[in-house]
């Protein structure tokens, strides 16, 4: 199951900083969802330069999966 409906939709970068975002809101609030927020930010800094399509689609997915592995701990 996906921490949010529309997992599935995703397909840009832009789309998927939008979605982590909503998906730290159903985070407790404090130090856990703060620790994420900044984990997500950080996580596209560093991965901004990244042209390849195939890398971007498997970064996607992979933080799609993530997200579901925290939403579900």
């Amino acid at each position: 199951m996906s921490p949010l409906p529309g997992a599935e939709l995703v397909r840009s970068s832009v789309q998927l900083y939008r979605y982590l975002l909503r998906c730290c809101r159903r985070l407790p609030p404090g130090p856990v969802r703060q620790h994420y927020r900044h984990a997500i930010r950080q996580s596209f800094k560093v991965h901004a330069d990244e042209d390849d399509p195939e890398r971007i689609q498997q970064i996607i997915k992979r933080a799609i999966e993530d997200a579901d592995w925290v939403m579900n701990k």
